[in-house]
């Protein structure tokens, strides 16, 4: 032993270095996230955001023009049809009048009266002169009765009372025409006052009248203020009548029909609302993005088929999200999208098994933003590697996370 000493510690000190540096160097196995196939339920949607709307919803206008009284009915009243008064309409105080309009009405009003004095003289000529037929008709028939006058005499008083009479008549009425003119004329001199008891209990009011049951959802005109007919005064509708308005794409609208199953999420309340379509509205709108990029959109009209209890905090113009389902079923073997990649026109996984990553080909068919159907190449119960990076290749080692 004593002979090996001088040269037994090189020999094992390099023996430990070149240990040592293989050790250093031996490939390690790499550390990947592993997912395991299994068979379950599958679904392939179009998902995209959209908003609530009453089906029906009907907007009160002025249906003349006037003074509207305040709106005593708030959003979210109930309403009944052709009962509840929605809205009051007065009419309008009359105009200021300018100094010159006032003269001109004061004159009017002077010339209308000096025209009744008019009438009301002639109507005091027309009964002299009634008197005086009567009595030329008495007379004739007395003198007739004692045989000094003829018939003939008796015959032209009694045509002058009645012609006398007749002129009297419209000589009342044309009294009564001026003095109509008169109250005319004197009305135009009416001004605006701020006195409401000057106004009197004979101003007419027209009351509008909720169209329909249901519910008030926004009162537009709600202070006491002068409309126009024709002015929009409030909105309403019947919330349980509810339906769903999501704006597709017109190259994803395409795909989606009628009677189409649709998941509403995102809503408010607990879990997902379930929904069918019933329309693709065959008209797209032009739409700017918020990159400022031009799309054609298209409607899809989608009603809810949950109880409404369920949804009965919904209301119009909510915002909600909407998953319209293309293709489901509810037994598919899923591998996830983080463990597809392509080789060549092929998909391709790493397949893991017995400790080492390898490479396997397969065929997929439905995708969605998660998993994808596989239709070939793998089997319930294998191991891929999900989002394998650079340092995966095709027999390398790899250890689960």
């Amino acid at each position: 032993m004593s002979a090996l000493k001088p040269w037994f510690w090189p020999i094992a000190l390099g023996g430990l270095l070149i240990a040592g540096l293989a050790f250093a160097l031996w490939p390690r196995p790499v550390s990947v996230d592993v997912a395991t196939l299994s068979e379950g339920p599958m679904a392939v949607t179009i998902e995209d955001d959209g908003v609530t709307r009453v089906r029906e919803v009907y907007i009160l206008s002025a249906p003349i023009a006037g003074k509207m009284l305040r709106v005593e009915t708030h959003a979210g009243d109930m309403i009944e049809a052709q009962k509840t008064i929605v809205a009051t309409i007065e009419p309008l105080d009359p105009a200021f009048l300018d100094v010159r309009a006032q003269r001109q009405m004061e004159f009017t009003v002077s010339a209308a009266r000096s025209a009744r004095d008019l009438a009301a003289a002639n109507v005091r000529g027309r009964e002299a002169d009634l008197r005086l037929a009567r009595q030329e008709r008495e007379r004739a028939r007395q003198l007739f009765a004692k045989g000094v006058v003829a018939k003939a005499r008796v015959d032209t008083a009694e045509a002058s009372v009645d012609a006398l009479d007749a002129a009297l008549t419209t000589a009342q009425a044309a009294l009564r025409q001026r003095d109509f003119e008169v109250k005319t004329a004197e009305a135009s001199l009416i001004v605006p006052s701020d006195n409401p008891k000057s106004r009197g209990d004979k101003r007419c009011c027209f009351a509008v009248r909720a169209p329909i049951t249901g519910q008030i959802l926004r009162v537009l005109h709600e202070n006491e203020a002068v409309v126009q007919a024709g002015q929009p005064l409030a909105e309403v509708g019947d919330p349980a009548n509810l339906e769903i308005v999501v704006d597709l794409l017109s190259t994803e609208a395409v795909k989606v029909a009628a009677g189409d199953a649709a998941l509403i999420t995102r809503w408010g309340g607990e879990g997902a609302l379930n929904a069918k379509v019933r329309l693709v509205e065959p008209f797209g709108i032009t739409k700017i993005s918020s990159l400022g990029i031009e799309e054609q959109r298209v409607n899809v009209l989608i009603d809810l088929t949950d109880p409404r209890e369920r949804w009965r905090r919904l209301g119009h113009g909510y915002q909600i999200d909407a998953a319209i389902v293309r293709w489901q079923a509810q037994k598919v073997l899923q591998v996830p999208v983080g463990a597809l990649f392509r080789q060549g026109a092929d998909w391709a996984v790493f397949r893991v098994e017995g400790g080492h990553a390898q490479l396997s080909k397969i065929k997929i068919g439905h995708l969605n933003d998660e998993a994808a159907e596989v239709l070939d190449g793998l089997k319930p119960g294998d191991q891929v590697v999900s989002h394998p990076g650079e340092s995966v290749s095709d027999g390398v080692a790899v250890v689960a996370r």
